[in-house]
């Protein structure tokens, strides 16, 4: 099924227990529907004009586009980094059902 009000919301933290809390507020208060977290991952970047290498977590939240600005805030709020990745892909198909939990376990953006 075709669908484009949903997205992923990705974040990455270099501690398990920051997206924890984050993943904790934003399905409790129903800004995303799941957040998931994966085991480390290693993440190479450009930092201040260095290049940088570090052990790292990534959260992949579902919700709705109408809520992503109050889902990147909320990650703002939480985050431990000064500039926390904070990017939406859009979900362009999947499973009827699944959008239709997604739908029900979120508040109207």
């Amino acid at each position: 099924m075709k669908q484009e009000k949903f997205i992923q919301v990705i974040t990455t933290a270099d501690s398990r227990k920051t997206l924890e809390k984050i993943a904790d507020v934003l399905v409790g208060e129903k800004l995303a529907a799941c957040a998931q977290i994966t085991e480390k991952i290693k993440s190479v970047y450009k930092w201040k004009g260095k290049t940088e290498k570090a052990d790292e977590y990534m959260c992949l939240i579902k919700t709705k586009a109408s809520l992503y600005n109050a889902v990147e805030k909320k990650i703002k709020e939480l985050h431990n980094y000064d500039v926390p990745e904070i990017i939406a892909l859009p979900i362009v198909a999947g499973s009827a059902e699944y959008f239709d939990w997604i739908d029900k376990s979120l508040k109207d953006g």
